[in-house]
């Protein structure tokens, strides 16, 4: 016996996945189905669910260093850098 599942999301989130999916031969119903199926696969959710560590870890750091007494520059001042390198011949990455 098949059991049904409703969802409620954003039109335009809909309209979006429905367009994906079908660009890729597939409906949503069997996109969802296949996460599921990829799920229990997994034992989980299968791709990484994360809050951001990195940004977070970034954020962090640039509060404790700015509470130590740490500057920055300003807008003009990293322009003037930058400009200032490019002048040089200092290559970015």
């Amino acid at each position: 016996m098949a059991k049904t599942i409703q969802v409620r999301v954003d039109d335009q989130l809909k309209d979006s996945a429905d367009m994906l999916f079908s660009s890729l031969g597939l409906d949503t119903s069997t996109a969802i189905r296949m996460f599921l199926v990829a799920s229990m696969e997994a034992g989980g959710i299968p791709f990484a669910v994360t809050h951001g560590a990195g940004r977070d870890y970034a954020i962090r750091e640039a509060i404790r260093y700015r509470k130590s007494g740490g500057g920055f520059l300003t807008a003009e001042q990293s322009l003037a850098n930058m400009r200032a390198a490019l002048e040089t011949g200092v290559e970015y990455d």
